[in-house]
Order: structure tokens, then C-alpha cells, then sequence
């Protein structure tokens, strides 16, 4: 499970949300977490997109956490920001040179679901508040 700087940036943002009292702007949080605007700025709204913030528009807009943190799980949060569901092993990406020619037949196909199931229900079970 290979995790980017989409998720390192997506976790630091939110930290600074759940202390600001009002919205955050895209720019005020690249400057103060020092991340490139652009990138952050598609990272936060795909947060919104996800219902983990709320975008607000105006002078006095920005980005909110749009529930409390008891409620954001860390794999909501990872699915955010990369795009799709942490995986501890992503046989699809040589399937067409699997050596045992079918995804899931394998000796290790039984070990690796039973610990993606493990891992799914680690970070589902883990909350933003757990970390923070």
C-alpha cells in the first residue's frame, strides 16, 4: 500500500481546519502547510466532493470540516485524497503476466485478502480524532 503526498497533504489540511474557527482558503492553507496551492487545491475539493468538507464561496469563503472528526475515518480520508481504496497488494496491475494466469488463484491469494480485510477494517475503525 503505497500512500502519496495527496494523502500526507489531505491529513495536515484537515488538522488546520479542525482548529480554524473560520474557513480556510485553498492559498492560506498551501502557504501556512507550505504545499504547493494547485495540488492542494484539487486535493480539498476532492475532499468536498467525498463530504469531508464543506466549500463555501464568498469574501469570507473556504474549506470546512463538514462533520466532527469523531466521524472522518482515515480511509475516507485516503480515499479522498488518492482516489481510490488503499490496497495492500494490487494484483491487477500484472494480471496480464500473472504466472498463474488467474487474479486470485494463487497460494497467496487467501493471506492477501484475509490482510487487505485487516487493513480495510483498521482504517475504517481508525478516526481522524485517533490521530490528532
Amino acid at each position: 500500500m503505497l500512500l502519496t503526498r495527496a494523502s500526507e497533504y489531505a491529513l495536515l489540511s484537515l488538522d488546520v481546519l479542525r482548529r480554524a474557527d473560520t474557513p480556510l482558503g485553498a492559498e492560506q492553507l498551501a502557504n501556512e502547510l507550505s504545499i504547493p496551492k494547485s495540488f492542494l487545491a484539487k486535493i480539498l475539493q476532492s475532499l468536498a466532493k467525498q463530504g469531508l468538507l464543506e466549500s463555501r464561496k464568498g469574501a469570507h469563503g473556504g474549506f470546512i470540516l463538514s462533520k466532527p472528526i469523531e466521524e472522518i475515518s482515515v480511509n475516507d480520508i485516503i480515499f479522498a485524497a488518492e482516489g481510490k481504496t488503499p490496497a495492500v497488494f494490487d494484483c491487477t496491475s500484472y494480471s496480464a503476466t500473472c504466472p498463474n494466469g488467474t487474479i486470485g488463484s494463487c497460494a497467496i491469494s487467501p493471506f492477501l485478502a484475509n490482510f487487505q480485510t485487516k487493513i480495510d477494517d483498521f482504517l475504517n475503525g481508525l478516526m481522524l480524532s485517533d490521530i490528532l
